[in-house]
């Protein structure tokens, strides 16, 4: 079975279930970067909309966030950040079936509890096919590297 699959997906150029893999890239690609325009905007309603219900995001130290942490820290501004971007070139989309893994460097930067943070760090974000579209669902970031 593993065979016939693999030659069905050479010889339809990528495409599998009626998903053509670069569609599936791009727009995986593009839902997270919007993601992270809605997180430094605190815009927690499409911040919302992209989070899986299951979301959960693992820090580098450990610590542990649900959909609703997120949420409610964008409701409250915990955060109000001057950017929360990724670095142009470093994000790369990996999809394999109904699963999507991004990897990119992130730059964060603004204040919290009126303390300046400005932070680079590698983030991987999975997303999962729905039947409403593709929905992060985890999210594993960095220890912060050293600024440059």
């Amino acid at each position: 079975m593993k065979a016939f699959r693999s030659l069905l997906l050479c010889v339809t150029g990528g495409v599998l279930g009626g998903h053509a893999l670069a569609d599936d890239q791009a727009l995986v690609a593009a839902i997270d970067t919007e993601y992270q325009a809605a997180v430094e905007r605190n815009d927690a309603d499409t911040m919302a909309r992209i989070l899986h219900p299951d979301f959960t995001l693992v820090l580098g130290d450990g610590r542990r966030y649900s959909r609703e942490d997120l949420l409610q820290s964008a409701r409250l501004q915990t955060v109000i950040y001057e950017k929360q971007v990724e670095e142009p070139g470093t994000q790369t989309v990996r999809v394999h079936g109904d699963v999507a893994i991004v990897t990119a460097l992130l730059w964060l930067k603004g204040q919290s509890g009126g303390q300046s943070i400005e932070r680079r760090l590698w983030f991987s974000d999975t997303y999962v096919r729905t039947p409403e579209g593709w929905k992060y669902l985890f999210g594993q970031a960095s220890l912060p590297l050293p600024l440059q």
